[in-house]
């Protein structure tokens, strides 16, 4: 095997720490760094003190708390920058933009994965900027998103969204079957057969959107604005706390208000969109 890319890591939280190890598993020279001294300095890798020590390395990866944090420690003397410091795409644009001004190499990526499993297939990491990378393959499969900057940080919490969304729903959903006296383990696994039949109704939403094309004879808005108004209701009779399907009802009911009563599901992102 030869000589691997010296790598220093910004950041010894719970991913951090993962990446670093995952780095000195695939032969890289680790150097890694972090605020405060509390943090175990992984197996194999040497701690230094500030982070412009740890600039010596060839790439610098960074997976900070926030972009607040990151944006002091940046300095010119980066060659190459992996950044996986959650944050938003405009923050994310910024930083590659700072990066151009300095003559940086830069990487933004978001990891689509808990520490644990970082270093296996079942890691993802999406990723923006140069389309290759040989660093991100250490920590799972990378996945190139496009050259342009914040797309990683948009596709991330665009999936993100839709776990909140379905986590939410979960729970909500558990909360009034509980009311009901049913449990979790009944409940389950209804919910986890349905998830599959509604996720196969997803590519033909998709498809409306970008047709622009509503027309349907099955689940119009009219009706789901209906349901979402008897589920706020059945969850105010139980007692439990009615913001999310409120929340829901008032999204659908905009939709119908705009003359999308008759149209399928899918009209509704034309008020998300406005």
């Amino acid at each position: 095997m030869g000589t691997k890319k010296s790598v220093s890591v910004l950041g010894l939280g719970r991913m951090g720490s993962a990446l670093a190890n995952a780095l000195v598993g695939e032969g890289y020279e680790v150097l890694v760094w972090n605020r405060s001294a509390d943090k175990a300095t992984p197996v194999g890798a040497k701690r230094v003190g500030t982070p412009e020590e740890a600039f010596a390395a060839e790439v610098v990866v960074a997976c900070l708390t926030n972009y607040d944090v990151l944006r002091p420690l940046l300095g010119n003397e980066i060659r190459t920058l992996v950044n996986l410091t959650s944050g938003t795409p405009q923050e994310a644009r910024e930083t590659a933009r700072w990066a151009r001004e300095h003559g940086v190499e830069y990487v933004d990526g978001v990891i689509m994965a808990v520490p644990q499993q970082i270093g296996t297939p079942g890691a993802r990491v999406l990723f923006d900027g140069s389309e290759n990378h040989h660093v991100l393959g250490a920590f799972g499969e990378p996945v190139y998103v496009g050259a342009e900057a914040g797309l990683a940080a948009t596709y991330d919490l665009a999936l993100l969204g839709v776990m909140w969304s379905v986590f939410g729903g979960y729970l909500q959903a558990t909360a009034l079957m509980e009311a009901a006296g049913v449990s979790p383990e009944r409940f389950t696994p209804l919910v986890g057969d349905w998830l599959a039949e509604v996720g196969a109704m997803l590519p033909e939403m998709g498809q409306e959107v970008r047709r622009n094309d509503y027309e349907t004879d099955v689940s119009a808005v009219d009706i789901n604005v209906a349901g979402l108004r008897m589920l706020t209701e059945a969850s105010r009779e139980q007692g439990l706390d009615t913001a999310l399907p409120q929340a829901l009802h008032g999204l659908f009911l905009r939709a119908q208000q705009a003359g999308h009563g008759q149209h399928s599901v899918a009209s509704v992102i034309e008020v998300i969109r406005k």
